[in-house]
């Protein structure tokens, strides 16, 4: 990509920036669009991908206002679409700084979300909306394992997806990586945007202990029991050792964002305490951006 690298010669820009919006339909990649322009992001929507390595070198040849491109690419490519993973190795490659968004769902969500709307998917053909999602999804499967940031917006609203992600893009400046230490409850699914998932069942469990049942792994009864069995320190040890061989390997590798999920039965006691120490931990290790995130804390 030539012209990517004699702008970048030129000095008119750093690195161009480039963000690939995609994901399962139905997830938020229209509202994920709408974010990003307002953000000062030159947004082109259902691009083939074909046609990505053109676009991009004229959008930043010198004396080009564009300083920031977002194309958004998903099915509706159709015979286009297995060009993108190509593309995105290319970019890759090239001087281009280069984010991929995947906007992901649970099924049940996206047929409901379909159902509402009244909308035919775009890979159902004839075999309903249920086949399409999955036959989607299917066809995602390796452009997802590629994602630098997976957003799960099962149980997002619009104005909680676009608070998440102003919250996530106007945080990215400048940043190396983000990380997100997420506790959970399996019995309410795991995350889909999980980079990394380790579970704490293992461990006893503090709701079987009714003076620390109303408490969460946030207070100090819950944390001193947690910690009290023989098997939590050498977990805990074992995690953190593994993180610090992991997390300065995403930065090395250029990954912008990273989900740490952490689960328990409930997403209440076990998960909550052991996330806590992990981000301090994380805190006090590195110079990185932590984020601790309690999904199912309050749920009963």
């Amino acid at each position: 990509m030539t012209m990517l690298s004699d702008r970048v010669d030129e000095g008119t820009v750093e690195r161009p920036e480039i963000m690939i919006i995609t994901g399962l339909s139905g997830a938020g990649r229209s509202t994920a669009s709408n974010v990003v322009e307002d953000l000062g992001w030159f947004v082109i929507d259902n691009l083939p991908p074909t046609l990505i390595s053109r676009v991009t070198e004229l959008a930043f040849v010198p004396g080009s206002s564009v300083g920031r491109l977002a194309l958004v690419v998903d099915v509706r490519g159709r015979e286009f679409f297995s060009a993108l993973l190509d593309t995105i190795h290319e970019l890759r490659a090239s001087e281009a700084d280069l984010r991929v968004l995947f906007l992901d769902a649970d099924d049940d969500v996206l047929v409901r979300r379909f159902e509402e709307t009244r909308r035919r998917h775009p890979a159902a053909d004839d075999a309903g909306v249920l086949a399409g999602i999955r036959n989607e999804r299917d066809q995602l499967s390796e452009l997802r394992g590629m994602a630098d940031l997976i957003i799960d917006t099962s149980d997002l609203n619009v104005h909680e997806l676009r608070e998440r992600l102003v919250a996530v893009l106007q945080g990215d400046e400048g940043a190396q990586l983000r990380v997100e230490v997420v506790s959970f409850g399996f019995k309410r699914g795991t995350p889909r945007d999980a980079d990394l998932l380790f579970d704490v069942r293992f461990l006893p469990n503090p709701h079987w202990v009714e003076e620390l049942r109303p408490f969460t792994g946030r207070d100090a009864p819950v944390r001193d029991y947690v910690f009290g069995q023989p098997e939590s320190g050498p977990f805990l040890e074992a995690l953190k050792r593994l993180l610090d061989v992991v997390v300065p390997g995403y930065v090395q590798e250029g990954k912008r964002y990273l989900t740490i999920a952490i689960g328990c039965t409930g997403g209440k006691h076990r998960s909550v305490a052991i996330s806590e120490e992990v981000a301090q931990h994380l805190q006090a290790t590195t110079e990185l951006s932590i984020n601790v995130q309690h999904r199912d804390l309050g749920e009963e």
